[in-house]
């Protein structure tokens, strides 16, 4: 039976014939195919033909063991030798078909393919894999592989399968082939959890197959791979996987340097964008990754020079500034600060227009940031001192001041350019921000660390006292003038060869008179002449002397100066005026003299305008009556007079109120003369005498109206006024005819009574004429003699009227009228003569000549002007 025959052939192999063993085996597979025996038979029957290569007959041997199935116990190797079986043959298909049957076979029985407890079994699996990678690298190497398990679908000995093949490969020294296999795999399987460790073994094989472009290129592919941002890590814990990490961190460190450096090298100009945004992206890759780790402040530098010298001067300083204050501190902090510094001056250099404003602020700030973090660095007073300069430019002057005091203050052995830089920051600011005091400490301080000889010494002079000037300013607007003038005066010491000195001296002057202190200010103008050469000024300043020593009453001092601007200005209204001051001032200290000289001058000098001139005229005529010489005084009335009369259009208000003064001045004598004739014996020719003496009179008088002055006029009708009075008065006191009896004595008067009524009538009209000038706007002495008169001719209604105040001397004009009807000498009432009957011998006045001296609203013009000052 089958069992003997098993133990047949046992037995003949025990004694080595195999021969006879294998004809025995041959007997029961073919008399007994259903042995127990058959499996362990058919095995040891196709080993025996697969040794002595006789492949055909081993395959059928093995194939009937695997047909027996997973139950067999030489399933497993049936399978693995039947692949080398195939394998021999060179069928590399077939026998790739029958390895993978086997790991098959082994993942459904639960085998762990890492396992390493059975060694045999280990080495029975590694070998399986051996000779799969064998199969594939007689194929189509890795695109087999690919081919096969788009059919079979995944597998869990995939991993193995693409490892060992690459691995054979590598072996071999086909470095090529084996890094395509492993990125076949990771091409394949980008989410498997040994992709990145094959990409790792890419990245060795290349570097040991001395591929540096293919090393590079797999640094690239493994870090965008497996980039903590990448899609592989939502996948997997980094933690789990230090290994990957630590060389994705030495790849990126690798891809920034390697691209950095190929930016600079001249030989690769014409790819120096490329390796640029490369660089660029891996220094940047490696920031965002290892934001904590040790050498990112080194690489995130790096990344700042490489956009330094790629220009991009906003971004490298940016970067500069993480490097020197976002990290824990470190070796490049500093130099990192003074770098961002750098960068962003040179972002200014190549800022358009509209970016100026926020480039210079980018300055400021970082630098700022840079001197507070970095004091002891050895460029942080040459920072400071850059600063302060461009916060003045920018007339931040508070923070230039506090910028450049820091210098001043921290910085004592500062090299003196910077130190002078700093006082000279903090004096332009002061002064720009009002603050003078401190700018003029400021000067001080820049003159004392300033050569002598230094080209600048004369301007930092000039401001230092223009502070001081400044000072002196602020404290006139305050109305302190005496501080004032204290600042303005203190130049000459601080500063004396300063522009401003001479305008702070004149000021000074001018702050004095302010005070009052006229003598001071005399001091001062006179020093001022004596000193300085500007003619303008000079002129100035004798007119202010002129004022100051009139305000001090020095007048006689003040005439030499008034005088001395008459002759030196160009301005006729300036010489006219300053003649009639000069003048003036003779007349107050009774160089009365000299004021004529002075005052004739003028009038030679200026004819015109006429009106001044007149005033002139009339000015002197009065200086001779004040010496008492009437001569000289009536005959420049009548000068004034005529002037007047000749002026044609240059006539004018005050021109006619002067010939008007001056007319009347010369026309009460006649007034006199009248009054002065007394009506005694011989009657008849001092009547005659009398009457002549009246009509020359009231014709004069009547001749002043016809200067329309309201002053004048009202004279010139109270003196009419008083001419009928003073006539009524002197027909009442005329001497009475002799011889007359009591009863022709009594008729005599009676009729002298009718004869003198009119004449105190009409004299009551005239002044009460006078009274209404008050209507109008006009009221003066005369009127007030009106008023006093009427109160003795009618003291029932005008005694007790209300007294005048004086003069109004208002500049406007005022309008009436005097009726200009000569008083006739038939208007004249002849006196009784003496034995004459009274009725017959004394006439009454026409009614129409009732109110011949009358003043009424509408027909002479006459203007009361007051004489205007000059």
């Amino acid at each position: 039976n089958d069992q003997v025959l098993y133990q047949m052939s046992r037995a003949y192999e025990d004694m080595s014939d195999v021969e006879e063993a294998m004809k025995v085996m041959n007997r029961i597979v073919k008399k007994y195919p259903g042995s127990r025996y058959m499996d362990e038979v058919q095995f040891r029957r196709a080993e025996y033909y697969f040794i002595r290569k006789k492949f055909l007959d081993a395959e059928d041997a093995y194939k009937s063991i695997v047909k027996i199935g997973s139950t067999s116990p030489y399933y497993d190797l049936a399978l693995y030798k039947l692949g080398w079986t195939f394998y021999k043959q060179e069928m590399y298909e077939e026998a790739k078909q029958f390895f993978m049957s086997l790991l098959d076979h082994k993942v459904s029985i639960g085998y762990d393919f890492e396992q390493t407890a059975n060694k045999i079994e280990k080495k029975r699996i590694d070998d399986t894999y051996r000779v799969i990678s064998l199969s594939f690298s007689n194929m189509s190497g890795a695109e087999s592989i690919i081919n096969h398990f788009k059919k079979a679908g995944r597998k869990p000995y995939e991993v193995g399968v693409y490892s060992n093949l690459a691995e054979h490969y590598f072996i071999k020294r086909r470095y090529y082939d084996a890094a395509q296999t492993y990125n076949a795999f990771v091409e394949r399987n980008p989410l498997n959890k040994v992709s990145p460790h094959f990409h790792m073994r890419v990245v060795e094989i290349y570097k040991v197959g001395r591929f540096p472009k293919l090393v590079v290129e797999g640094k690239r592919s493994f870090s965008r791979a497996y980039g903590l941002q990448s899609e592989y890590w939502k996948h997997f814990d980094v933690k789990s996987y230090p290994k990957v990490i630590a060389h994705l961190q030495t790849n990126i460190t690798d891809l920034a340097v390697h691209y950095h450096a190929l930016y600079r090298d001249r030989n690769f100009a014409s790819k120096k964008k490329e390796h640029y945004a490369e660089a660029s992206r891996w220094y940047r890759e490696f920031m965002s990754s290892f934001p904590r780790d040790g050498k990112t402040p080194k690489m995130n530098y790096q990344l700042a020079e490489l956009l330094l010298q790629g220009k991009e001067y906003g971004n490298a300083a940016r970067e500069y500034e993480r490097v020197a204050y976002h990290y824990p501190s470190h070796e490049k902090s500093s130099a990192a600060g003074y770098a961002s510094v750098y960068a962003f001056r040179e972002n200014l250099k190549v800022a358009q227009m509209a970016e100026i404003p926020i480039a210079k602020q980018e300055v400021i700030r970082s630098s700022l940031k840079f001197s507070d973090a970095f004091p002891k660095h050895k460029k942080a007073t040459i920072v400071l001192a850059a600063v302060a300069d461009d916060l003045f430019e920018m007339k931040d002057y508070g923070l230039a001041i506090s910028t450049a005091k820091k210098l001043i203050d921290n910085y004592a052995s500062a090299e003196v350019k910077l130190r002078r830089g700093a006082w000279m920051i903090v004096a332009h600011s002061s002064y720009e921000t009002v603050k003078y005091t401190d700018a003029e400490n400021g000067y001080i301080k820049v003159l004392q660390l300033t050569d002598a000889n230094h080209k600048d010494r004369a301007g930092l002079l000039n401001n230092l006292a223009a502070s001081i000037y400044k000072q002196g300013e602020a404290a006139n607007v305050l109305q302190d003038y005496k501080t004032a003038a204290h600042h303005f005066l203190r130049i000459a010491k601080a500063a004396p060869s300063s522009t401003i000195r001479k305008t702070a001296e004149f000021d000074a002057a001018a702050v004095l008179i302010k005070l009052n202190d006229w003598n001071q200010a005399a001091s001062v103008l006179v020093a001022f002449r004596k000193t300085f050469n500007d003619e303008k000024m000079q002129k100035e300043a004798t007119k202010k002397l002129a004022i100051v020593y009139q305000e001090a009453e020095r007048h006689a001092e003040a005439a030499v100066e008034f005088e001395r601007i008459e002759r030196e200005s160009r301005d006729d209204n300036v010489r006219r005026e300053s003649l009639i001051l000069a003048a003036q001032m003779y007349e107050k200290v009774d160089n009365h003299k000299r004021a004529l000289t002075v005052y004739q001058r003028y009038v030679d000098y200026f004819p015109k305008p006429l009106e001044y001139a007149l005033e002139t005229h009339y000015k002197i005529a009065n200086l001779y009556k004040s010496w008492g010489n009437d001569k000289r005084y009536l005959r420049g009335l009548k000068r004034v007079i005529s002037i007047d009369a000749t002026a044609g259009s240059e006539r004018t208000d005050r021109t006619r109120y002067l010939a008007a003064k001056s007319s009347l001045v010369l026309t009460e004598p006649a007034f006199e003369r009248f009054a002065r004739i007394k009506l005694k014996k011989p009657f008849k020719r001092n009547l005659k005498r009398k009457k002549n003496a009246m009509k020359s009179a009231i014709a004069d008088f009547n001749e002043l109206v016809k200067f329309q002055v309201g002053d004048v006029t009202a004279a010139s009708t109270y003196y009419l006024a008083e001419i009928y009075y003073n006539f009524s008065r002197s027909l009442a006191e005329s001497e009475r005819p002799g011889k007359l009896n009591e009863l022709e004595m009594e008729q005599y008067e009676l009729a002298l009574e009718e004869q003198i009524f009119p004449f105190e009538e009409k004299a009551i009209n005239m002044h009460r004429k006078n009274m209404e000038l008050i209507s109008v706007g006009v009221y003066s002495v005369w009127i007030d003699k009106s008023l006093e008169r009427l109160g003795s001719l009618m003291p029932a209604r005008y005694a007790k009227f209300e007294q005048s105040t004086g003069f109004i001397t208002s500049m406007g004009a005022y309008q009436y009228q005097f009726v200009a009807t000569a008083i006739e000498a038939t208007a004249i009432a002849t006196p009784v003569e003496p034995g004459a009957t009274a009725p017959e011998a004394v006439q009454e006045p026409q009614k129409s000549n009732s109110a011949a001296a009358a003043v009424t609203e509408k027909q002479v013009v006459a203007t009361v002007a007051v004489a205007p000052g000059l």
